[in-house]
């Protein structure tokens, strides 16, 4: 295990380089999530796809459990139970914008880590770099348990716990457990834990900040370096749910699923569940006892449990949801985490865009009404004072605070470009396929996917390194 050890070592360098301006050393974080005893367990796999360009290039790293999808690059890095979805990377000859002004790409884009160490993280490109858009790149960065990388290229960071890095350019940052940025370029900048920031520039504003006493009963690290708190309780009690699905080459489930609808023989679906047509449910998430309506999708390392979803609503990833009734075209934002009880539901009103990173622990029943935007922490019918606002209202305000949340700018562009933005999920997932092949999506699309698995080395010095691996249809 000599070549891995010094692997490790190395990223740790790379990245420390990059965050000395910001004082973080992740030699610590970096070395207690590591078991080295399990780096040889497990295999990884990536999918090939008529519909998706193939290259894959791995060199000089460990993948344990890690899923690939479209083009992808990776050297020198530890990407551990990953998922590195490159299912909207664009080719050679589309025109992007960025700022009004329009280039072509010469070349597909390819997404690329390189001096990395990546643990159980979700990356799904949808690139913003406007310096290269070819590029999709991750380089000398840690990202910690259940982050997520959507859109960003990041260069020199770190991420914490449940952290998620979306549609920015981040460079030389550091992002605490549990925030949540779209902010641009964030150089030399630390986001403390728990923050919710969006900036666009010259349109809008969103400040949300969780106290701290509320983020650490969700989250946080006991004194061996393990996560705890109720989001890892959550999740240890259903982990154990997908051994058997990763040791096992079937592709049947226990539910009737809709030829126009996609289940990911990755995902877990247990119970009494009802998967309607074009619904997408991606690898690694996980459906037990609950409904999803006519075009919803369930991303990954997302939990629905026990809950009934109208058609199209839309689960980003790691939403997680119990005991709760989700009407029409509501979008449930990134790492939010909705958990009601049997006799406590937790209801969203049609068109509801429920806030990336927001918490509704339910201890009595909580309604939300239809047209509604909801933000914060919320326990109790009452909390939705101080922590939601009708669409509506909130597109006609330019500055507001409310309780922790503050807002300057175009009401109206924000909540614009949301609702945008649920709409483009909607179509790039096939949520509105009508048998036409101009409407699939990736429900449609992923359907004849193909998985190819490789392990790495059993024994000797590369003990844990998976052997270099080229595959191109060129």
């Amino acid at each position: 295990m000599k070549r891995i050890k010094k692997l490790i070592n190395h990223i740790i360098s790379r990245v420390n380089v990059n965050l000395r301006p910001m004082g973080l050393d992740v030699e610590q974080v970096v070395k207690s999530t590591i078991d080295y005893g399990k780096l040889t367990e497990a295999y990884a796999y990536y999918a090939l796809s008529i519909d998706h360009p193939i290259y894959f290039r791995f060199r000089e790293s460990n993948l344990g459990g890690s899923y690939f999808l479209g083009k992808c690059d990776v050297d020198r890095s530890i990407v551990l139970r990953s998922d590195i979805r490159g299912d909207e990377l664009k080719t050679a000859g589309t025109e992007v914008d960025f700022g009004g002004v329009t280039t072509e790409l010469y070349r597909d884009e390819v997404i690329m880590v390189v001096n990395s160490f990546l643990f159980k993280t979700l990356v799904h490109n949808h690139s913003r770099n406007p310096e290269i858009p070819e590029l999709f790149r991750i380089q000398n960065t840690v990202s910690m348990h259940y982050a997520n990388i959507h859109g960003a290229t990041i260069e020199g960071a770190y991420l914490g716990a449940f952290a998620t890095a979306d549609l920015s350019q981040l460079h030389n940052c550091i992002l605490g457990n549990y925030c949540y940025v779209q902010a641009g370029d964030l150089s030399k900048v630390c986001i403390d834990p728990g923050r919710i920031w969006i900036k666009a520039d010259n349109k809008y504003e969103f400040d949300y900040r969780y106290p701290q006493a509320t983020l650490e009963k969700y989250i946080s690290w006991d004194q061996d370096g393990e996560l705890v708190g109720l989001f890892a309780d959550f999740l240890k009690g259903r982990r154990s749910d997908f051994l058997p699905v990763y040791d096992s080459l079937s592709d049947t489930f226990p539910v009737w699923v809709p030829e126009n609808a996609f289940v990911s023989r990755y995902a877990v679906v247990k119970g009494d569940c009802v998967i309607g047509g074009n619904c997408l449910v991606a690898q690694r998430a996980y459906i037990e006892n609950s409904v999803l309506g006519t075009g919803s999708n369930a991303q990954e390392n997302s939990f629905i449990v026990d809950s009934r979803f109208a058609g199209l609503v839309v689960v980003a990833h790691g939403g997680k949801l119990v005991h709760s009734n989700i009407g029409e075209k509501v979008f449930i934002g990134f790492n939010s985490f909705l958990h009601g009880t049997k006799d406590n539901q937790v209801s969203v009103g049609a068109g509801s865009i429920v806030m990336p990173h927001t918490i509704i622990h339910a201890s009595e029943p909580i309604d939300i009404p239809d047209e509604t935007i909801v933000w914060g922490y919320v326990t109790k019918q009452s909390d939705l004072e101080t922590q939601s606002m009708s669409l509506a209202a909130f597109a006609k305000g330019k500055a507001f605070n409310i309780g922790d949340m503050s807002f300057y700018g175009d009401g109206a562009a924000f909540i614009r470009d949301f609702q945008n933005r649920v709409e483009h999920i909607l179509v790039e997932n096939g949520a509105r396929y009508d048998g036409n092949s101009e409407s699939r999506g990736h429900a449609q699309r992923t359907q004849y996917v193909s998985y190819n698995l490789f392990q790495p080395y059993l024994s000797g010095e590369k003990q844990g390194m998976f052997p270099t691996i080229i595959v191109d249809d060129d």
